[in-house]
C-alpha cells in the first residue's frame, strides 16, 4: 500500500499535469468508445430502415440492387414488374398483406414514390415501429401527396402547399408535370430512414401525370386536362416493386422460391435482413477505419503520458535519490513510477467512460430528432470491457519505460547537483 500511496502523494504535487494527462487519456477513450456506440447504433438503425416485411419483389436482378432502389431510393430499376404478375402474387394464401411501389419521377431532389394507403400501414422500421404523421393524414384525393420530415423541413412546406412533379429521378427538373400539380395531405415524423427524403403519391397519381406523356415527353397535342384524367381508368400497367407480408415465417421460403421461379416473367424475391447483412458487409471497412483511428488517438494519449513522465524524471532526480537514501529499494521507485502511469490511466478511463455516458444522456433525444440515428445507452459488452482493461495494461507498460530508467539510476547520480 506505501506504492500507492506514494504515487498518488506524487500525482497530487504535479496535479496540473497529471489533470491535463487524465483529460487527454479520457478524451481518446470517450472518442474510442463513442466510436463503438456510433458504429453499433449506425448498424442497427440501417438494419431497422425497414422492419417485419418479409420479402420485397421487383423485377429479376441482384438482391443489392432491388433493395437499395426499393428501400434507400438509390439507383434505377433494371426493368419493371406488371401489375397482372403482381395481382397474381397477391392471390397467393401465404401472403398477408402485399404494398405497390413506383419509383421514377423527383421533386427538387427528392424522390417521388407511388404506392397505396396500405404503405403506411404496414410498412415499418426501427423494430416495428409504424409512421406517424405530424401533421395531416394519408392521400385521399387523386393528387395529395405526404411528405417525409426532411423534405418538409428543408423546403418549408405545410400542409396545404402545392408540389410540382419532376419528370426523372435527376436532382435538376429538365421536365415538370406543371399542368397537374400536388397537394401537401400529410407530413411524416423523423424516422431516420429514406421515408424521411420521399414524396409519397398514389399509383393512380402516377399514372394520371403521364396519361398525355409519350417516350418521356409530354404530348402536348393530346394534354389530358385534371378533370378528364379523374374519370379515366389509372390502373398501372407496371410497378418498382412490391413489398410482402407473410401469415407465417415458415413460408418464407417457399414463396421466395415460387416467386423466383414465376413462369410469366423473371423476377426476384428477396429478404430484407439477408440482404441487408450483405450490403452491410460491403461498407464494414468504414467501421475499421474508425476503430483504428481511434487506437491510434489512444496510443497517441498514453505516449504522451509516456512523455511526460520521461520529461519530469530529470526534474524529479533528487526525489528518488532521497527515497533511496530513506532505505527505499529500486523496486519501490520502479513500482513508483509504474503506479503513476497506471493510476492516470485508470483515472483517464473512468472519466472517458463517464463521460460518455453522460454525453449519450443528453445528447441522444437530439441526435435521433436530427439524424434518425438510435444510440444504445446499455452497459459495456465484454470486448468493450477487455479494450479499456487493455488500455489499463498499455498505460502501465507505458510507464515502465521511464520506470526502468529511474530504476537504474545510482544514489549518487540522483545526490550530484548538476551545473
Amino acid at each position: 500500500m506505501i506504492v500507492p500511496r506514494l504515487a498518488l502523494k506524487s500525482l497530487a504535487n504535479r496535479w496540473v499535469t497529471a489533470l491535463l494527462t487524465v483529460l487527454a487519456i479520457a478524451a481518446s477513450v470517450m472518442l474510442l468508445l463513442g466510436v463503438e456506440k456510433v458504429r453499433t447504433g449506425a448498424r442497427q438503425s440501417f438494419a431497422d430502415t425497414i422492419s417485419g416485411t418479409d420479402l420485397i419483389v421487383g423485377a429479376r436482378s441482384g438482391s443489392l440492387n432491388l433493395l437499395l432502389y426499393s428501400v434507400f431510393r438509390i439507383g434505377n430499376p433494371t426493368n419493371n414488374m406488371t401489375w397482372k404478375s403482381y395481382e397474381d402474387i397477391a392471390k397467393s394464401p401465404d401472403i398477408a398483406w402485399i404494398v405497390p411501389i413506383s419509383l421514377g419521377d423527383s421533386h427538387r431532389g427528392f424522390r417521388v414514390l407511388g404506392t397505396t394507403p396500405d404503405y403506411f400501414k404496414h410498412y415499418k422500421f426501427r423494430r416495428g415501429q409504424q409512421m406517424v404523421f405530424t401533421a395531416g393524414a394519408p392521400f385521399s384525393d387523386l393528387f395529395d401527396a405526404v411528405i417525409g420530415a426532411d423534405v418538409a423541413e428543408k423546403l418549408g412546406y405545410k400542409v396545404g402547399d402545392p408540389i410540382v412533379v419532376a419528370h426523372g429521378a435527376g436532382s435538376v427538373a429538365f421536365l415538370e408535370h406543371e399542368d397537374k400539380p400536388f397537394r401537401v395531405s400529410g407530413i411524416l415524423a423523423k424516422t431516420g430512414t429514406p421515408i424521411d427524403r420521399t414524396v409519397h403519391v398514389s399509383l393512380a397519381a402516377i399514372e394520371a401525370i403521364h396519361v398525355d406523356w409519350q417516350s418521356g415527353v409530354p404530348d402536348t397535342a393530346h394534354a389530358v386536362t385534371i378533370d378528364r384524367v379523374r374519370t379515366m381508368n389509372l390502373t398501372p400497367k407496371t410497378i418498382t416493386a412490391a413489398l410482402v407480408g407473410l401469415n407465417s415465417k415458415v413460408a418464407t421460403f417457399r414463396v421466395q422460391r415460387a416467386i423466383n421461379e414465376y413462369p410469366e416473367e423473371p423476377l426476384s424475391a428477396i429478404m430484407p435482413g439477408v440482404a441487408l447483412q450483405e450490403l452491410w458487409g460491403l461498407v464494414g471497412t468504414a467501421e475499421t477505419a474508425l476503430t483504428a483511428i481511434s487506437a491510434m488517438v489512444v496510443a497517441t494519449a498514453l505516449l504522451g503520458m509516456m512523455t511526460m513522465i520521461l520529461t519530469t524524471l530529470n526534474e524529479r532526480r533528487r526525489e528518488m535519490a532521497i527515497l533511496r537514501s530513506v532505505g527505499a529499494r529500486p523496486t519501490t521507485v520502479l513500482g513508483l513510477l509504474t503506479a503513476e502511469g497506471g493510476l492516470l490511466t485508470l483515472a483517464g478511463v473512468l472519466l472517458g467512460t463517464l463521460a460518455l455516458y453522460a454525453a449519450l444522456l443528453t445528447m441522444r433525444p437530439v441526435i435521433d430528432r436530427m439524424y434518425g440515428l438510435n444510440l444504445p445507452i446499455d452497459a459495456l459488452r465484454p470486448d468493450e470491457w477487455m479494450k479499456l482493461a487493455a488500455i489499463v495494461v498499455a498505460g502501465i507498460l507505458a510507464a515502465a519505460l521511464p520506470a526502468i530508467r529511474a530504476y537504474r539510476l545510482s544514489l549518487a547520480d540522483g545526490m550530484t547537483v548538476r551545473i
